[in-house]
């Protein structure tokens, strides 16, 4: 009976250490195209795809990227805070995404803001961009 147990223990372990690591690697693998490749036409694409989904359903915002806190210069404590140089702690994709806003939605009248959308552990997760178009509360 005793032996049943530790075999089944063991092979928990062994399964969570499975899934543990193919978490990492996922991660490791979203990291590295977040910091060093463009966004792609196909990534900007989905979002303009969400956004017309958004509108169509009647919604005035709509979480359009998100990524670990973890890829912000600070971890993410800026936009945490929101402090208004947040944008400045951005990169890879983030940043482009958030230039691309600036060059092109800005002036169409969108308004960007970021957040934390998860704190695991009781500390900053994942980031969310969202993108807006409410109108103005007067």
């Amino acid at each position: 009976m005793r032996i049943s147990i530790l075999k089944k223990e063991k092979d928990n372990a062994h399964v969570e250490r499975k899934a543990r690591e193919t978490e990492e690697m996922r991660l490791t693998a979203f990291s590295e195209d977040f910091l060093n490749q463009k966004v792609s036409p196909d990534e900007i694409e989905m979002v303009r795809q969400l956004i017309a989904n958004a509108v169509r359903d009647g919604q005035m915002e709509a979480l359009f990227y998100s990524f670990p806190s973890d890829l912000c210069t600070d971890r993410g404590r800026a936009i945490n805070n929101n402090e208004p140089h947040w944008p400045e702690t951005l990169q890879g994709k983030a940043r482009e995404f958030f230039d691309h806003y600036q060059e092109h939605g800005r002036s169409q009248g969108y308004k960007l803001k970021a957040m934390v959308i998860s704190f695991p552990g009781g500390v900053p997760g994942d980031i969310g961009l969202f993108l807006s178009w409410a109108p103005p509360v007067k």
